[in-house]
């Protein structure tokens, strides 16, 4: 496929060109049906809870955003396994999820963080609406667990603007049922290839003003690989008491535990033809990745004519035991409110909607580096430091209907950001920097509803983000130099359904200035962070559905073609590498599903994952990961209470393929920069909902 634009010839103008009509979104048959959300009027008479939107009523609200959104029902990823994040976000377009080891994935949207490996960067994340990246910008997907949500949000871009989210990637927000809509009791388990072994079970009520909700999962995996071992436990509740008909508060602890061995990255050919193998130096220092964490939050909801508040605190507390060629051992300690107001009335005879607020995240790192001896024995200490990360953001964004069905759309945040690290280990001399950040990032756009399930909209908006401590990003005060990563995006695109179809399109164009790429320089130690100079991320996001047999062996039966669909047009746009493709991600990546679904609650069907094209491994486009296909198929039965099951497998062919990279600035046909994707498998579980 030719490139979306030519080269350093790219206008935004040339995007409004390429649009087509309604191309459309996937797991049709489980999307949210579209009404035109009207006014906010609040009464405060609902049963539901004020704190956290239904899943209908989150819908009505991402549909307000003129940008590429979606909301992922749990329909959608709770009829299958839902083991890793890439069973939640794998059919949104554009979202690039690359699995490691076992629940491991790098996580990737539009291009964001696209030389990450070890933590994720670039990306936004928010259970119920709080923030839960450290307070220097990563995140890890352990904490996410696929099974305790009842929706989940995707904000592209800039239109995650909603929460304040300002990455190049936009924001993700896992959403957990409350005691006003979960089941009295739902549990299920989960078995399956490499020893793969998952319990779950939640339960939740109701009582006057008071509400809970708990949720409790443990797994277990032996790994496909060698020494890719892990267990975990994670654990949630939420309690809700309502104060008065129109205010609502909750209160939200989450616990989660990880232990997990390291296989370590393969070369080309070993990842090829011998991929259960580890790194033997990772075998011999037993490198690991144990994680405890703990976090409490509160939020508050209000609602008054027209305008609804909210604000909240919250802590979040991470102690990292990490053996790999050094011994980490660090705790995180994070911590931060937020308040926000979104108001909508008519003002002159026209709708107008406007929605303010302010965030705080800021933590401590009390990191340490030990020699790690073989076997994963903490040796002399070798590198202390106490690393501090502050970040104060503003926003403001109006939505002002021109037309009842026509909103102008303008917004922008400020963003206040310091890095200081200080140096407690002076032997080998004072490696202490600060850095401060003001950042600006407007944001202007129009939505168009064409009718009650059809919208179109484009914007035009700015992104910036800070560097992260890790990856000797502030390991010198040279290099503490490092400027903050912006870009410019351009988008368009249109979504919506008719009957039994839906699609969702998105064209977008970013260009960036001084993108953070983290490059690893040697087999056995972190990547090295640096600005690249300019670069572009392009592309096309599509999501499709459609229902093309009906009535085979029922009335109501359906047989549904689903389909997402990426291309990914990244290259470096300035003086280094010009011309050539950034590294990391697959310029064009294909889902697709024909899934039969009878009214009984069976389905069944067949699916693929495609990477038609190869793309590179390293700036100096050397070194390619070849493209590959897998066939998966899976079968059950689903009432949506009661007893239901399903039978999984996946890459059935057995295809041997790599599923995710590092980055390197050269490499060659001995680089181990490779992790190779899972052989066959085949799961099966179990569900009860009463």
């Amino acid at each position: 496929m030719s490139r979306l634009c030519p080269r350093r010839t790219c206008h935004p103008a040339l995007l409004a060109a390429l649009m087509v009509s309604a191309a459309p979104a996937a797991f049709a048959q489980d999307a949210v049906s579209p009404t035109l959300l009207p006014p906010v009027t609040v009464t405060g008479t609902s049963a539901g809870s004020l704190t956290v939107p239904t899943a209908e009523d989150a819908d009505q609200r991402i549909r307000l955003i003129p940008g590429a959104v979606e909301l992922v029902p749990d329909t959608a990823f709770k009829n299958g396994t839902a083991n890793t994040i890439r069973d939640v976000l794998g059919w949104v377009p554009g979202v690039v999820t690359q699995p490691k080891s076992n629940i491991d994935n790098r996580v990737s949207i539009r291009g964001s963080g696209l030389t990450r490996n070890y933590g994720n960067r670039g990306v936004n994340l928010y259970m119920d609406g709080i923030p839960i990246n450290t307070s220097d910008g990563l995140f890890d997907v352990f904490e996410i667990d696929p099974s305790a949500y009842r929706y989940v949000e995707v904000y592209k871009g800039a239109n995650a603007l909603r929460y304040g989210g300002n990455a190049l990637g936009g924001a993700v927000n896992f959403v957990t049922p409350t005691g006003r809509d979960a089941s009295p009791f739902d549990g299920r388990i989960d078995t399956g290839s490499f020893g793969f072994l998952k319990g779950q079970s939640s339960t939740g009520g109701a009582s006057g003003a008071f509400d809970y909700f708990a949720n409790l999962s443990v797994q277990r995996e032996d790994g496909y690989r060698d020494h890719s071992e892990g267990h975990m436990g994670r654990g949630s509740i939420n309690l809700g008491y309502r104060l008065s008909p129109d205010a609502e508060t909750r209160f939200y602890l989450n616990a989660n535990s990880w232990r997990q061995r390291l296989p370590g990255e393969l070369t080309k050919s070993a990842a090829l033809n011998a991929p259960k193998s580890a790194d033997p130096e990772f075998v011999r220092q037993d490198q690991q990745r144990n994680i405890d964490s703990i976090r409490i939050a509160n939020k508050t909801t209000l609602h008054f004519d027209g305008t609804e508040v909210e604000f909240g605190v919250f802590n979040h507390r991470r102690h990292v035991d990490h053996p790999i060629y050094r011994y980490l051992d660090y705790t995180v300690n994070d911590y931060g409110g937020f308040v926000s107001a979104t108001d909508d009335r008519t003002v002159g005879g026209f709708r107008n909607r406007l929605a303010v607020g302010a965030n705080a995240l800021n933590g401590t790192i009390d990191y340490k580096e030990f020699n790690n001896l073989s076997g994963a024995v903490k040796g002399a200490l070798a590198f202390s430091t106490r690393d501090k990360a502050e970040n104060y953001s503003a926003y403001a964004e109006n939505s002002f209907y021109v037309l009842p069905d026509v909103a102008l759309v303008a917004g922008v945040q400020f963003l206040h950001a310091m890095r200081d690290r200080k140096d407690r280990f002076l032997t080998d001399g004072d490696q202490s920097g600060r850095r401060t950040y003001d950042l600006w990032s407007p944001k202007v756009g129009v939505l168009w509803e064409v009718d009650p399930d059809w919208r179109v909209f484009g914007n035009i908006s700015r992104s910036a983000e800070v560097p992260t401590f890790d990856a000797n990003s502030f390991a010198t005060p040279a290099s503490s130099t490092l400027n903050a990563q912006t870009a410019t995006t351009y988008e368009i695109g249109t979504r919506g359904r008719r009957a039994d179809v839906t699609w969702d399109l998105a064209l977008y164009r970013s260009e960036l200035r001084n993108e953070l790429q983290c490059v690893t320089t040697s087999p056995y130690s972190t990547c090295t962070v640096r600005n690249a100079d300019k670069t572009v991320h392009q592309g096309v996001e599509l999501g499709f559905g459609v229902a093309i047999l009906k009535a085979l062996a029922a009335q109501e039966d359906r047989t549904w073609l689903n389909l997402t669909y990426s291309y990914n047009d990244f290259f470096f746009d300035g003086t280094t590498y010009h011309g050539n493709s950034l590294p990391g991600v697959p310029p064009q990546s294909v889902r697709a599903e024909l899934l039969y679904k009878h009214p009984s609650g069976f389905y069944a069907g067949p699916s693929v994952d495609w990477m038609p094209k190869s793309f590179y491994a390293d700036n100096a486009n050397t070194l390619k990961v070849d493209p590959y296909g897998l066939m998966n198929a899976k079968i059950g039965f689903d009432q949506g209470s009661g007893l239901s099951g399903y039978l999984e497998g996946r890459n059935l062919l057995d295809k041997r393929y790599i599923s995710s990279t590092i980055t390197a600035e050269k490499a060659s046909a001995g680089s181990a920069l490779f992790n190779p994707g899972y052989g066959r498998a085949v799961y099966a579980g179990l569900r009860f909902v009463w």
